[in-house]
């Protein structure tokens, strides 16, 4: 049910993209307490970013979970910024992270929801 997005303006290489897929499927299945089974992360790069009026590496992400508990919002935030500052260089104060919960019957997965 995790779904993680993260759009950067840097370009990946194939080896740094497939790297922080990884890393950021474990770290969202471990923080939340849920199976890596059902979590899905979603990487754009080098997309058209600008944040504080330059193009300095920037990133913005969003997760959403059924049942995100607001109390881990801040754990969250610190473990994915800390994840793509040491991953693709993104320093943390030019990160944002959008959470958002949601509510299993607007959540569909296996042709029912949730």
């Amino acid at each position: 049910m995790p779904y993680l997005s993260i759009k950067t303006n840097q370009p990946l290489p194939v080896e740094a993209r497939a790297s922080l897929l990884a890393r950021a499927s474990l770290s969202i299945a471990e923080h939340l307490g849920k199976s890596e089974q059902y979590v899905m992360i979603a990487v754009e790069d080098a997309a058209p970013l600008l944040f504080g009026g330059n193009d300095q590496p920037a990133a913005y992400l969003e997760l959403k979970s059924i049942g995100l508990p607001e109390g881990q919002t801040p754990a969250l935030s610190h473990a994915l910024c800390e994840l793509l500052e040491a991953e693709i260089g993104v320093p943390r104060d030019r990160i944002y992270v959008e959470f958002a919960d949601a509510s299993r019957s607007m959540w569909g997965w296996n042709g029912t929801t949730f």
